[in-house]
């Protein structure tokens, strides 16, 4: 649900004011930088799960994507946390977005727009189910690719190349499944349309890397932490398509998806069709240090009342 306050730009909007014009750049040519970012609950008030990193990715995708804007990261973390307050949550998503505003339209929009910031939280459960955490989800590969390395920038959570995730994930919830798996332009593993991917064999631990054009998820990396200090073994190479179907166990992680089981996958089970060991563990570990529950020993957690 809603919140009731938006920080635009510097200052807090009620939610059914924050509008933007028409002419909006963003709205036509998709030109727009942004972050999901959770705020867990804890016993010493709502913290925000890895925000440095977020931060740090949205201000480096600005300087990609050309904006010429005034906030450094500490400027959006604080806002961030404050909007947090604001609104008095508990536990919250997060989306700060930076885009392109109203001006002249035309492709190359430097210059003749202006940068806008916001930052939005809202009460949101788990982005595939909450049965989907224990149970697992069925997805399907799909039939649209990732782009290729010198077409978009995979590395940017850039607005405009979420068109390509909507295809992916509409084909697989037109066809029955919960989610969609894209190849990348070589046909080898990519990502989910919001998640990355991790595979295991016989013990082992495999995830694409960022040739196969992913956006190189904090979450991810998190689960790989974890996966370390449970002595697994992380392989970062190409995965075959038929990797899928001959794992043990795979599972999504992002900061929707959390960590989330697949338990088929193009109506193929995965190892016993459920959520599998490796998987358990790192969930296990993942929400204990998000609740507050084992110690932040990652120092993953920005207490938001400290």
């Amino acid at each position: 649900m809603p919140a009731e306050w938006i920080w635009r730009n510097g200052t807090f909007v009620k939610w059914e004011e924050a509008t933007v014009h028409v002419t909006a750049h963003a709205l036509h040519y998709g030109s727009s930088v942004f972050e999901g970012i959770r705020a867990y609950a804890t016993p010493q008030g709502p913290a925000v799960f890895r925000l440095k990193p977020h931060v740090d990715r949205m201000v480096h995708g600005a300087k990609v994507m050309r904006f010429d804007h005034p906030y450094s990261a500490d400027d959006i973390s604080n806002a961030i946390l404050e909007t947090i307050r604001r609104n008095k949550h508990e536990s919250c998503y997060i989306r700060p977005v930076m885009f392109r505003g109203e001006g002249a339209l035309g492709v190359d929009g430097r210059g003749r727009t202006k940068i806008e910031l916001m930052i939005l939280t809202m009460e949101w459960g788990r982005y595939l189910g909450e049965e989907a955490i224990e149970n697992g989800v069925d997805v399907q590969v799909s039939s649209w690719r990732r782009m290729a390395p010198d077409t978009h920038t995979s590395m940017v959570k850039a607005g405009g190349n979420y068109v390509n995730s909507q295809f992916v994930s509409m084909e697989a919830h037109d066809n029955g499944f919960s989610e969609g798996i894209a190849l990348d332009v070589q046909g080898y593993v990519s990502e989910g349309a919001g998640e990355n991917i991790f595979v295991i064999m016989d013990g082992t631990v495999y995830t694409p890397g960022s040739w196969s054009s992913i956006l190189m998820g904090i979450t991810r990396d998190s689960a790989i932490k974890i996966l370390e200090d449970l002595g697994y073994e992380i392989r970062y190479q190409p995965l075959a398509r038929e990797m899928l179907y001959m794992a043990d166990e795979i599972f999504f992680t992002g900061t929707a998806a959390e960590i989330t089981p697949v338990r088929s996958v193009d109506r193929i089970k995965i190892g016993a069709g459920k959520r599998g060991e490796v998987t358990a563990r790192v969930q296990e570990e993942f929400f204990a240090i998000t609740s507050g529950q084992k110690p932040d020993r990652h120092h993953w957690l920005t207490h938001v009342n400290s």
